[in-house]
């Protein structure tokens, strides 16, 4: 689904509630989660990707709310290395395979446990990343062989307010939402 304009807050039951209360430390993926999964590649073979704004202010009031945000990909893009740097996203690891490796040891280096870890991904590549983290998510169109990792699934589909609306679900579980909001209210 892609119609943001209808966005309303995310609903939260106490397991939901209990899980998102925990999360220090998210990994997202990018091709499928980030971006709506299309790859455009021009006549030089550079790739191009789209990016939802509504998801990188997401990620920016996570951070601002102590959530420390990570980008994992297989994939190698320029593209994705500077939107993460125009976000202030400071970790983005490329070209990776084992997703759930690398967001293990970055738990370990931050002394976190798999409870404080959030990860949000679309695909079979994903699947070991999402068992492994205390609460998976993924987009609306996440493939159905994810359905028995999820914790819980955005309403949006990927690269249209999915990463957004998780954000906000994490804000408002953790009773952070007024003030990683706070300069836009008046």
């Amino acid at each position: 689904m892609h119609d943001l304009h209808r966005h309303q807050p995310p609903k939260l039951n106490d397991a939901l509630r209990e899980k998102a209360q925990r999360i220090r430390l998210i990994g997202l993926d990018i091709d499928g989660t980030l971006t709506n999964g299309q790859l455009f590649i021009d006549d030089e073979g550079e790739s191009h990707k789209a990016f939802h704004v509504k998801d990188g202010l997401g990620i920016k009031l996570l951070m601002q709310a102590d959530i420390e945000v990570v980008w994992i990909t297989a994939r190698r893009s320029k593209i994705a290395a500077a939107r993460a740097g125009e976000l202030g996203v400071k970790g983005l690891i490329q070209g990776c395979r084992e997703k759930r490796d690398a967001l293990a040891e970055l738990a370990d280096q931050r002394g976190l446990g798999a409870e404080q870890v959030g990860f949000m991904g679309d695909d079979l590549p994903d699947l070991p990343a999402l068992a492994w983290a205390g609460f998976a998510a993924g987009p609306a169109d996440a493939h159905w062989a994810l359905n028995s990792a999820l914790d819980w699934r955005s309403q949006f589909d990927g690269g249209y307010g999915a990463v957004r609306e998780w954000a906000d679900l994490l804000l408002l579980a953790q009773g952070r939402w007024q003030d990683a909001t706070r300069a836009f209210q008046q």
